[in-house]
């Protein structure tokens, strides 16, 4: 018999405590949650490469070894993560959100200590530090990541409740980058240059802000779905396994989010040596920061007319094209001024921004399909699966990165790179995304196949059948 849900509003919940409406709250408590999470997140993606060559005096191969070899154990980790919650029976809290709070602790203090720097080491200290520090950073990371975006399913099953759920989220994320991209620059960098004691500086206040953000998720956010464990099947991996293989819009899904999470990293990771070296400019990654924020801000009160109108895949496609073109013309502008090119990249900016804003709401989709296909409602599995996938990208990314970078011959610590590693520079910034984002934009129009009406559709069967099934 399928799991049974039940979606309680206004009704008694555990303590006998009316069960509020969805709102306002949960829509700026979910929006907490990625701001918590991506003080830490675009720090590291943005800045702890540098950090490692230009503080630590790594080698850039080496540290993406190390980011690759982290991810992948952090993917690993997702996955063991969200079965572990899936196994767990919902408190009076909720199922998801006290792990949010019990966890964000930890994650946060390991977070600071990635940019201690103990003056005089060896380089094998250095890179031990940095293997140790980082690893446990992820894997703690998993276990408030998890929870949280597994959350979305069960605040609200209203589709248009859950679109607005990942604007707010991305919203999030983005007035983190805002502070990140904007302030960040400006504490870390000490004429042009890394700062250690900047960077420990930075993380301190970085974790403090995350810290109150993750309690603001917590306190905020209600958890309405809540199942009927009276009618719980008896877990059965293999037919979770069996589910998921079958589940053809969370394959295409994860292929082209993994892709493109492997050209959203490379370009953060990129675009700091591309503005520190090729533009001599560090400090202008805070106006590329400042836009690439504006430009969600301008996107988010569009998405969710163009979403009901169009439909989520639709949206996403037209953003994908639209920055997938702008990186391409950039390619073929290399004499820009470093202003000229922030202005062009915002367009791009925007475009993916768009895309960023509706991706969240795409892992409900698929969460829902694995229901409609299982009867299992395992928001856990499917969300850890996804975000394993993402962080699979991010190990590509970060192993491509760091190699890339070694490639086109950057040396670090060197007070100029030659005029071949610069060119190759502006080709990793530029031609590399906008071929990537191509490839995106492709699989999502060919092979994914929720689109408008087969996402009203699935609603309206899997409401059906919860009411049959109660």
């Amino acid at each position: 018999m399928a799991r049974a849900i039940q979606q309680k509003v206004g009704t008694p919940q555990n303590s006998g405590e009316a069960v509020r409406p969805f709102g306002m709250r949960d829509k700026l408590g979910y929006l907490f949650g990625d701001f918590g999470n991506d003080f830490f997140f675009i720090l590291v993606a943005a800045f702890l490469m540098v950090y490692y060559t230009d503080v630590y005096h790594l080698n850039p191969a080496a540290v993406g070894f190390l980011f690759l070899i982290a991810r992948l154990w952090d993917a690993v980790a997702d996955i063991t993560w969200g079965r572990f919650i899936d196994s767990r029976k919902a408190g009076k809290n909720g199922k998801f959100r006290p792990w949010i709070f019990r966890m964000s602790f930890p994650l946060v203090i390991t977070g600071v200590l990635m940019f201690v720097h103990i003056p005089g080491m060896s380089d094998g200290f250095y890179l031990a530090y940095a293997y140790v520090t980082y690893i446990i950073w992820g894997t703690l990371y998993s276990t408030v990541n998890i929870p949280y975006g597994s959350m979305a399913s069960v605040i609200t099953a209203d589709p248009v409740e859950r679109t607005a759920l990942s604007s707010w989220r991305t919203l999030g994320g983005n007035l983190a980058g805002l502070i990140i991209n904007v302030v960040g620059p400006m504490i870390l960098f000490v004429d042009n240059k890394a700062d250690a004691n900047r960077f420990l500086l930075g993380a301190i206040i970085f974790g403090v802000l995350a810290l109150a953000c993750y309690m603001a998720c917590y306190k905020l956010t209600v958890e309405r779905i809540v199942m009927d464990e009276t009618n719980k099947p008896k877990a059965n991996f293999g037919k979770t396994v069996k589910g998921l293989g079958k589940n053809k819009p969370l394959i295409w899904f994860l292929i082209s989010s993994l892709l493109f999470m492997i050209c959203f990293m490379l370009i953060s990771t990129v675009n700091v040596f591309l503005f520190k070296d090729y533009f001599t400019n560090a400090k202008a990654l805070s106006m590329v920061g400042l836009l690439q924020s504006l430009a969600v801000f301008v996107g988010m009160p569009m998405v969710k007319p163009l979403v009901a109108k169009f439909g989520k895949k639709e949206v996403a496609l037209g953003g994908l094209l639209l920055a997938a073109l702008v990186y391409g013309v950039l390619y073929f502008l290399p004499n820009l001024t470093a202003t000229q090119f922030i202005g062009i990249l915002t367009v791009a900016m925007f475009g993916y921004g768009i895309f960023n804003l509706v991706i969240w709401a795409f892992v409900t989709d698929v969460i829902d399909y694995h229901e409609y296909l299982t009867g299992l409602r395992e928001d856990g599995t499917v969300y850890s699966i996804y975000s394993m996938a993402r962080k699979i990208g991010q190990a590509v990314a970060g192993g491509v990165g760091g190699a890339a970078i070694a490639s086109v011959g950057y040396v670090a610590g060197a007070e100029a790179q030659t005029a071949e590693t610069l060119s190759g520079i502006h080709t990793l910034a530029t031609l590399v995304p906008a071929v990537a984002l191509i490839v995106v934009f492709l699989m999502i129009l060919f092979l994914y196949p929720l689109n408008k009406k087969r996402t009203e559709q699935l609603t309206a069967d899997l409401a059906a059948r919860r009411t049959a099934n109660k």
